[in-house]
Order: structure tokens, then C-alpha cells, then sequence
């Protein structure tokens, strides 16, 4: 495998998802900009998509690739056995859990977005949108057992290609059906569950080549199952941690008026980067080096783990110097049209200013939590995700008073980097990972690229100033005009200072 090809591929279709993703928040930024309703479509959307993020973005590879790939090696069918019990315990649970909270809504959005009972006409609307979304999360769990089949064998594209439909349903909806904003964010919501089972279907149909799936639901509780689901919990929640951070701060700021919407439009613009920086290397990453792991063969683990490490930091530090330097500009052209108005980019630029800190501990997170995945460690980043949550949750209470939404994303960016830092002292101490002289001089040289690309940015930004302002027409040209350019004097001075080599890209992981 070659870790920069197959992220470039994973890439690929994560960016053209993000810019689908895109058009769709544009569409939903013009039609409903920031206000109750747009709140509460958010919250319903929220909380199926946390779970796509939490099962889809590596989560679920995480617990299943090792398992998967240590049965593989003894024979096809002891894998198959592990999947089909597996699958069928998915199958039980998921429609259990789905069905209770369909139950119970009410209690569960009181949960999720507590500020939101104080608007009796926003609550029951959140209710009514989410019991329509909820679905999404059985349809989408099972997509992702079926994504870790395919990750398993090196198969890349077609899980990362699979989100592109929900964004082209609901971008369908918003062109084609023109109805007002309460009935728009019904149709959205219907789009939602429809788009989960459409994915569901697409990679059951790839993954047959690999794997026929056998569903009688019995459920078989192997000595295999049982370390599988004790390691599923954990790694859901410390691979997840950024999102579960980001839903605690929606719960939060959900006593602010129109602060979802704002925290939305930030947490949209950053996470094109993460994408890549972290979930694409992340995923591609795991099922090599928990072979290698397997295997014992330390030279090809320390080598995936430290060209992983480089790669994440070369993607994410100029996209937080770019967002550092651009924020309300980036805001303003990409969401800056129709009914999402100018203080509403000033807010959501400012959120996504200190999200910006953040985003190379975001993406750190996800690559040093699969160096211990891959060892079938899940306890560990568990344990420091947890503490991450709870730092996040004390700063974000102690000062949500006093600072407003602004202290959701301050606070989970520093927990993120406290997070970050933990699991980095942990493989230091274990001695998973070593922070060698030839990996301090790479990072010094991306740093040294970075630094130079983003004063280019910051001083064309600056001199282009009256073409970025809100009431521009051609601001969103500007913007990416002066991102590309900015890009390939970032790429020539990466292979100048030799940060990049072109000859990685032919190098077997």
C-alpha cells in the first residue's frame, strides 16, 4: 500500500462530498440563514450526523479493522463467522436503541438541546424533525460495518465516495422544491433517513465481492465478540471525541439564540481540512499498520507512523494559518448570500477563528489514536478522551455567561490539545512512537513553508481587502483564486526546503 496514493484517493471523494457539502449549506444558508428554524434543522441534523461522523470517520475501523484483519489471517471463513455475528448484533441493537428513543423524543431533545424548552414552538419542531432523521443513524451504522469490510482489503473509494448521496439529495430538494422554511426543513429532514438507506444499499452491493453477508439474527456471544464490543465503546468515543466535543457544545449553546446555526457554519469550514489531515490518513493508515503490528515488524511501523505524522501536520498547520489570517473573509464567501446576513458571518467567523487553534490537534488525535488501535488499544484514548470531554464541558459551563458561544469553540480546542498531548506522552513513554531528529527537522520545514505560504496569504488577503468585503459579488473568486495560488507556492516551497519529496508519493507503505 502507498499511504500517500490511497489517502489521495480517499481524499478525493471526501473533498468532492466537502464541496457538495458545501453547495448544500450554501443553498440552506440562502433559503434560511440563522434563526429558529434553521436551529432546529440543525439540532435534528446534528444528531444523526454526529453518529455518521462518530461510526463512518474511521470510528467503527477502528474497533473492527484489527479484530477483522487478525481473523483474516487465519482463514476467510473465521472472518466471515466474526462479521456475520457481529452484523447480526448490529442489526438487533441498533433497531433496539432507534426505536426506543423514537419513543421517547421528546426527553432525548430536551437532552440534546436543552435551551430549546424555553421556545415551545423550537422544541417541538426539533422533535418532530429529528423523530424523521433518527432512522439515519441504523441505516448509517450498518454502512460503516460494511465501509470497514471494504477498508479491510485496501478498498478505499467506495466508502468515501458514499456520503456524496446525502448531499446530492438534499442539495435535489433545495433547488427543486420550493416551499416555505418550515416545509423546506420537513422535506430535508424525510431527505436525510432516505440518503442513509441509499448508502446502505450502495456499499452492500460492493462489498459482495468480499463478503455475503449472513443474516439470521442469532446472536452468537463469542470470546471474539466480546473483546470486539469492548473495544467498539471506547473507540467510538475517543475517536470520536472532536464531535462529541462539538456536541456538548451545541447542547450549551443552545441557550443563545441563533448560536447553532453559528457553530454549524464554523464547524462546516474547518472540517473540509480535518477530512483529509486526519480521517483520510487515519482510515488508511490502520489496516496496514495493525498487519505490521501484527507481524512485529517494527521498521515498517515506525516508518507508516511518522510519514502519517508529517503528512497530517503538512496538511492542517497552513490550513489553521489560513484560517487564522482569513476567517471572516473564508466566512463571508463561502456562506455570505440571501438571508444568511453580515452578523451572521461575523459570529460564525469568530467561532471558526478559534476553532482554527485547534485543527492540528483535531487531526493528531485521529492518527495517535490509531497508532494504539492498531495494537488493539482502545482503553487508552478512551481514557484521555474523557478527560478532554470533561475539561471541555467544565470551561464551556464555568464561562458560557460570560463570553456567550465564543467559549464552545475556545474551550474545545484547548481540550482537544490537552487530548492531543496526552496520547503523545503516552506512545513517547510506551515507546510506541519516538519523536526522532529526522521527524523534528521535517516538521521544522513544513513549518518554515508554512510560515512563508501564509504571509503570501495574509499580504494578498490584505491587499485584495475591498474585493473580500460582504457586499462583494466576486468574493468567493478572490477567495479561492488567492487559496490556490497560495497552495502551490506552499507545494514549491515544500519541495525547495525539501518538507515534501515528489518521491514519497511512489514510497510502499
Amino acid at each position: 500500500m502507498n499511504l500517500i496514493k490511497s489517502t489521495g484517493t480517499f481524499s478525493f471523494y471526501t473533498i468532492l462530498s466537502r464541496i457538495l457539502g458545501y453547495i448544500r449549506d450554501l443553498l440552506i444558508a440562502i433559503n434560511l440563514g440563522s434563526g429558529p428554524i434553521t436551529d432546529a434543522f440543525f439540532v435534528a441534523f446534528r444528531i444523526p450526523n454526529t453518529f455518521r461522523r462518530l461510526f463512518s470517520e474511521g470510528t467503527f475501523n477502528a474497533a473492527f479493522v484489527p479484530s477483522y484483519s487478525s481473523e483474516l489471517v487465519k482463514s476467510k471463513k473465521k472472518a466471515d463467522e466474526f462479521s456475520n455475528n457481529v452484523l447480526n448484533f448490529l442489526i438487533i441493537s441498533l433497531l433496539g436503541i432507534t426505536l426506543i428513543i423514537e419513543l421517547f423524543m421528546p426527553l432525548f431533545v430536551n437532552l440534546i438541546a436543552p435551551g430549546f424548552s424555553e421556545n415551545n414552538e423550537k422544541f417541538l419542531l426539533t422533535t418532530y424533525l429529528t423523530r424523521i432523521t433518527f432512522p439515519f443513524l441504523f441505516f448509517i451504522s450498518l454502512a460503516s460495518f460494511f465501509s470497514a469490510i471494504l477498508n479491510s482489503y485496501n478498498k478505499f473509494g467506495v466508502a468515501a465516495a458514499a456520503p456524496i448521496i446525502l448531499n446530492i439529495i438534499l442539495i435535489l430538494i433545495l433547488i427543486f422544491l420550493k416551499f416555505e422554511n418550515d416545509l423546506i426543513v420537513i422535506y430535508l429532514s424525510y431527505g436525510i433517513s432516505l440518503a442513509g438507506l441509499i448508502q446502505l444499499i450502495v456499499l452492500m452491493f460492493f462489498v459482495k465481492k468480499f463478503y455475503l453477508p449472513k443474516i439470521d439474527f442469532k446472536i452468537k456471544i463469542t470470546k471474539k465478540i466480546k473483546i470486539f464490543f469492548k473495544k467498539l465503546v471506547p473507540s467510538i468515543f475517543s475517536s470520536g471525541v472532536t464531535q462529541i466535543n462539538i456536541l456538548v457544545g451545541t447542547i450549551i449553546a443552545s441557550f443563545e439564540v441563533n448560536a447553532v446555526s453559528y457553530l454549524y457554519y464554523a464547524d462546516r469550514i474547518y472540517q473540509i481540512n480535518l477530512a483529509i489531515a486526519g480521517i483520510a490518513i487515519g482510515t488508511v493508515l490502520l489496516p496496514n499498520l495493525s498487519k505490521h503490528v501484527q507481524s512485529g515488524n517494527k521498521k515498517k511501523i515506525n516508518f507508516i507512523q511518522s510519514k502519517s505524522v508529517e503528512l497530517s501536520l503538512f496538511l492542517s498547520l497552513p490550513a489553521m494559518f489560513a484560517l487564522l489570517i482569513a476567517s471572516e473573509e473564508i466566512t463571508s464567501s463561502l456562506f455570505g448570500y440571501g438571508s444568511f446576513n453580515e452578523n451572521s458571518v461575523k459570529n460564525s467567523a469568530k467561532a471558526l477563528y478559534y476553532f482554527a487553534f485547534g485543527l492540528p490537534a483535531f487531526a493528531l488525535i485521529k492518527i495517535f489514536s490509531s497508532f494504539l488501535f492498531a495494537r488493539q488499544n482502545t482503553k487508552i484514548p478512551f481514557y484521555f478522551s474523557l478527560v478532554s470531554v470533561v475539561v471541555n464541558i467544565i470551561i464551556s459551563v464555568s464561562f458560557f455567561k460570560d463570553f456567550g458561544f465564543i467559549i464552545i469553540p475556545i474551550s474545545t480546542t484547548i481540550s482537544s490539545w490537552i487530548n492531543a498531548l496526552l496520547l503523545f506522552f503516552y506512545l513517547q513513554d510506551k515507546n510506541y512512537f519516538k519523536l526522532n531528529l529526522d521527524i523534528i527537522f521535517k516538521l521544522l520545514r513544513i513549518f518554515c513553508a508554512v510560515i512563508l505560504s501564509s504571509y503570501f496569504f495574509y499580504l494578498m488577503t490584505d491587499y485584495y481587502s475591498q474585493r473580500l468585503i460582504y457586499e462583494s459579488n466576486y468574493k468567493l473568486i478572490y477567495v479561492l483564486l488567492l487559496v490556490i495560488i497560495t497552495l502551490f507556492l506552499y507545494v514549491l516551497i515544500s519541495i525547495f526546503t525539501k518538507a515534501f519529496k515528489l518521491s514519497d508519493i511512489k514510497l510502499k507503505y
